[in-house]
């Protein structure tokens, strides 16, 4: 699944690509996956034009004129491009908006799991997902003070409460199990045990590392692509990642996978010992 860097990537390319372009027409070939329905949605969004591109965590949020917006969520396989008309479809293309000037922005989705819901602009965190989810994991949102407060609320493993939407916004499996290793966490330690000179180190390292894979234009290991159709570049500085059996890159101890909340889940078992704390 896209995590922020990779849907902050695709916001970007988007924002180059389609902002101000007028939709046309727009051709659904999977009506399961734009909300309220088919009808509706190609109603609302037919004849406006894309002002803003802004991305909340995992989603993407277009702003249209005439006070319409939709919301989009890539889920595991969801891509956007930009192709001239005149190129065949993909049989994964399920939504394609037609532009007046003749070029096309196409949703691609092997698994069709992602979905766009269209409403009224200012009424996007109604949405589901939305509407509960946690600050965005930079120095302006996320605070020492919020951090320590809400782990110490939270007695599951540090890596089930970073990938939970609704404490921290953007994280993925990719993203948690790097921060966790760079700041010398176990997956499996208590939230509520986590000691405050962790926590801090915690903060910063999840800024550090999201800048960094943004700056790298994301990860690719399956199969994300930007909105220009080239893959990231990040997955060539992962440190744990799906490196089972490899040496930790401080240590040399062999990294392990374990799950956690059912993802595959890896780290060093000497840097990252699990912390035994008294009753």
């Amino acid at each position: 699944m896209p995590e922020l860097p990779e849907v902050e990537t695709v916001r970007r390319g988007l924002t180059a690509l389609v902002v101000d372009k007028k939709i046309n027409k727009i051709d659904i070939y999977y009506p399961k996956m734009v909300l309220p329905n088919e009808k509706e949605f190609v109603k609302a969004l037919t004849g406006k034009t894309i002002v803003e591109i802004q991305r909340r965590g995992k989603y993407l949020i277009f702003h249209f004129d005439q006070g319409i917006s939709m919301v989009s969520h890539l889920r595991m396989e969801g891509k956007y491009s930009v192709q001239a008309h005149e190129i065949p479809l993909n049989k994964h293309d399920h939504v394609v908006f037609e532009f007046t000037d003749g070029t096309e922005l196409r949703y691609n989705d092997t698994r069709k799991f992602g979905r766009m819901v269209v409403v009224p602009t200012g009424e996007e965190y109604s949405v589901a997902g939305l509407k509960t989810i946690g600050p965005e994991p930079t120095p302006e949102t996320l605070s020492i003070d919020y951090l320590t407060t809400t782990m110490r609320k939270h007695h599951k493993a540090i890596k089930a409460f970073l990938l939970d939407q609704n404490m921290i916004a953007g994280l993925g499996n990719i993203y948690c199990d790097e921060v966790l290793w760079l700041a010398k966490i176990h997956p499996l330690q208590p939230t509520n045990t986590v000691p405050v000179g962790k926590i801090v180190t915690l903060r910063q390292k999840i800024f550090d590392e999201l800048d960094l894979a943004i700056k790298a234009k994301g990860t690719t290991v399956f199969s994300y692509l930007d909105a220009s159709g080239h893959a990231g570049s990040f997955q060539n500085q992962l440190h744990v990642y799906q490196r089972t059996g490899e040496p930790c890159e401080r240590c040399g101890t062999l990294i392990k996978r374990i799950k956690v909340s059912q993802r595959g889940t890896h780290f060093c078992p000497f840097c990252q010992k699990l912390i035994e704390v008294d009753n």
